[in-house]
């Protein structure tokens, strides 16, 4: 098979190469400078070019505060990025993944949105998410949707990844712990997006690891607990003692109706993916070493 995979530079975007060519498939990794999804030009002449079978959308402006700012630019690459690689998509007859968030909801109900939710994002974010999700469909029919939250794993800045360096740093640290989500391994993510290339059943997917969903604050007391850091040097804070631009859903959880349905199994649970992030980070602090 072969795979375009934009936003290659990120966290998802590596993931993802690495699990696309373990399979043996054909990969092209495009990070920002070698492909800026907004320019229609660009995307044309790289997606007819290659005439992939595959591409996967990881690319995305994902700085939540600075989206509030500059309406514009996340509208570019959050909407406009997604709605240009399914156009090329439809020209070159391949399949498109392109991810998305569960920042597209409001957080106010109990328990896990689903697909039969109603999105009513709070954040510009958010709005240029949803924005791209519906783009991209309307533009090509073979276009698969795929929401995630809570993401972590090695390989780019996540909010673990921040916790982690503050505590080895030792600075002192807040984290909330009343905003509760589904963590998503970054390689247990990419897999999924291996399943669904094969399956290459169009429509809306929601992709976390299994679990009852954690508060970042739990997620991280894990995380330290795994790792023997000290979290009491994290302060628990709530959400309204933070003053930030954008407004985040409290409740973000996520469960998915048509995995099971297509015979895709439940993903890890969200402690044991914890648990193989911290191990295989511990080799690779090994391997650098030596």
């Amino acid at each position: 098979m072969k795979v375009i995979v934009t936003g290659a530079g990120g966290l998802v975007g590596r993931a993802t190469v690495s699990a696309f060519a373990a399979r043996g498939d054909s990969v092209i990794g495009l990070n920002h400078n070698a492909l800026d999804i907004s320019d229609e030009s660009a995307v044309r002449e790289k997606i007819d070019s290659a005439s992939p079978e595959v591409v996967i959308n990881c690319a995305a402006w994902t700085d939540v505060d600075g989206c509030e700012s500059d309406q514009e630019h996340a509208l570019r690459a959050n909407a406009r990025g997604p709605e240009l690689l399914a156009l090329a998509c439809r020209r070159a007859g391949a399949l498109l993944i392109t991810v998305s968030t569960d920042y597209v909801f409001d957080g106010r109900k109990d328990g896990f949105y689903t697909q039969r939710d109603q999105p009513n994002p709070l954040s510009v974010y958010g709005r240029s998410k949803l924005d791209g999700e519906r783009r991209a469909q309307i533009a090509w029919a073979r276009t698969i949707v795929v929401r995630s939250g809570y993401i972590f794993g090695d390989g780019g800045t996540n909010f673990l990844s921040t916790f982690i360096e503050g505590a080895r740093s030792g600075a002192r640290l807040k984290v909330i712990d009343d905003m509760f989500g589904t963590p998503t391994y970054a390689p247990h993510l990419a897999e999924r997006f291996c399943q669904l290339a094969t399956i290459d059943l169009p429509g809306l997917y929601h992709v976390v690891n299994a679990g009852e969903g954690v508060s970042f604050a739990q997620f991280v007391e894990s995380a330290y607990g795994l790792m023997g850091l000290d979290y009491t040097a994290v302060e628990s804070v709530s959400t309204d003692s933070l003053v930030r631009p954008a407004p985040r859903p409290r409740n973000s959880r996520l469960r998915c109706l048509m995995s099971e349905a297509i015979g895709l199994n439940e993903m890890p649970h969200w402690l044991d993916a914890l648990r193989q992030h911290v191990a295989q980070s511990a080799r690779t602090s090994r391997s650098q070493a030596t």
